[in-house]
């Protein structure tokens, strides 16, 4: 009786990334079956991993022992309603392949009666092959299989993170996330860098509707919109307030740069992060029942006091409501001088936005280099966290070309590298010859049909750049910029 894995279990199971696995996959060292692995293929694949299945568990004690307040450990935990719908279904589970064991059991039993009878009035000839069959099925059902403490380990992880945590399909564009502790479905799809459609994404607008295909959700987050009885009977849920019981799949849009509409809120000034005398970044927080959704490498325009001014936002959406702006100091910008100098803690700031179409093409599995100009690192900052959420790239690497503000966030992009096998960061001086600079980088891929490129600086220094890429062999359909203001 076979048992498949879906792809993004498998990588938590054998704590491989999505791509290291997708490239095995396509190297054939990997059998894969409608996007699933079998569990003895899984082992076969990986024959030296540590399988821990007490490894949650102490994950799960070390957040209780640690956690400081209720809503911490409950943050940490599915919702009690779909725990117990988990478990109830594990139950469902053991239950179905205890009556399976006693059933075989029953059958080995008739067998062996039938032998029996067999061997009553049959030659010994036959009688002997009968009693070979029999000393064959005893010995082989006595024999301890020389995998079964590997496969006992990692059923056991595998129901583990079952109880813990659900698969996602999105169909038709068949992206794959998994929800974990008490996240609904939309909360988990931001995390994971799948940007779904949503409006107020607290149960008000009816936006984040979505059809469920298979498997089982439930309502944890009060909604004020109210579903018809036909959007119920055809299996409509709401995404920001029903979790997964168990692994579903779900149809519904993932919205592209022009999908998403232009939005107007006030958010709230946490903090002014100074990196250098040149560079700042502002922190904004947006108000629980009216997040901002925009998309990695996209622009809001901030006012305040009268003034106002458009910047690429550096968080990545996945941060929730988090908002990040990074403002080069500028005496001839009144604006950015206001943000860095006289913004205070809990200062309100409109937002509008998002604008541009400088976001990443998530259907890419391809390597990606991005080539951040000065403070354009801004923008290739949320998209490569963007990339990092989806997993998909087979590599990344960045080169940051710093002009008189230098690496202002150095010590990230040197995290990013020491923490990711497929990182790779190159942070290249303050150059009077930016061409040579980027021809140096673009001879360094001789392969270069191969990688998507995302660039962000100003108009020429986008321009100059884009000339050499494609000259050294970059397709046209690979090369995406964003323009900033030095």
């Amino acid at each position: 009786m076979s048992h498949f894995l879906p792809l993004s279990r498998v990588t938590k199971l054998a704590e491989i990334s999505r791509h290291a696995l997708q490239e095995m996959i396509r190297n054939g060292k990997l059998d894969t079956f409608d996007g699933m692995v079998e569990l003895n293929e899984l082992l076969r694949a990986f024959p030296d991993a540590k399988w821990d299945d007490d490894a949650e568990f102490r994950r799960i004690t070390e957040i209780k022992e640690k956690a400081f307040g209720k809503r911490v450990f409950e943050r940490a935990l599915p919702d009690k309603e779909v725990l117990a719908a988990r478990l109830f279904e594990l139950g469902n589970e053991y239950a179905a392949t205890k009556a399976l064991l006693m059933h075989y059991s029953n059958v080995l039993s008739w067998l062996d009666e039938k032998i029996d009878e067999i061997e009553e009035d049959k030659s010994n000839e036959t009688r002997h092959a009968l009693h070979t069959l029999r000393a064959f099925i005893v010995r082989h059902l006595a024999e301890i299989p020389p995998d079964a403490a590997k496969v006992q380990a990692l059923i056991a992880q595998e129901r583990i993170l079952k109880i813990m945590s659900a698969h996602v399909t999105i169909k038709p564009s068949g992206h794959e996330f998994i929800v974990e502790s008490n996240d609904t479905l939309l909360e988990a799809a931001l995390r994971a860098g799948v940007s779904l459609d949503y409006g107020c994404s607290n149960g008000n607008c009816g936006e984040c509707r979505a059809r469920l295909i298979s498997g089982e959700v439930r309502k944890v987050r009060a909604h004020d919109y109210v579903l018809s009885q036909v959007e119920k009977d055809a299996g409509v849920v709401l995404l920001c307030s029903c979790a997964a019981v168990n692994d579903v799949v779900i149809e519904a849009n993932v919205a592209g740069a022009k999908d998403i509409q232009e939005q107007h809120l006030v958010a709230k000034a946490k903090s002014v992060e100074v990196f250098n005398p040149r560079v700042a970044a502002l922190h904004l927080m947006a108000p629980r029942s009216q997040r901002l959704r925009f998309l990695a490498g996209q622009s809001i325009r901030l006012s305040a006091r009268g003034m106002s001014g458009l910047y690429p936002i550096a968080s990545c959406p996945c941060e929730e409501r988090h908002i990040e702006i990074q403002i080069m100091r500028n005496a001839d910008d009144a604006f950015s001088q206001l943000l860095l100098d006289g913004l205070k803690v809990n200062d309100s700031v409109e937002l509008e936005g998002p604008y541009g179409e400088f976001v990443l093409e998530d259907a890419s599995t391809r390597p990606i280099i991005f080539v951040a100009f000065g403070i354009g690192f801004a923008p290739i900052k949320s998209l490569i966290q963007h990339a990092m959420s989806l997993d998909l790239a087979e590599s990344i690497d960045l080169h940051w070309l710093a002009d008189e503000a230098g690496h202002y966030q150095n010590n990230l992009c040197r995290a990013w590298a020491d923490a990711l096998d497929n990182f790779n960061y190159v942070p290249h001086a303050p150059a009077t010859d930016v061409k040579a600079t980027i021809a140096n980088i673009a001879n360094d891929y001789p392969d270069l049909h191969r990688f998507d490129v995302y660039a962000a600086g100003t108009a020429a220094q986008l321009q100059t750049a884009k000339r050499i890429f494609l000259e050294h062999g970059l397709p046209k359909q690979h090369w995406w910029t964003g323009t900033v203001d030095a």
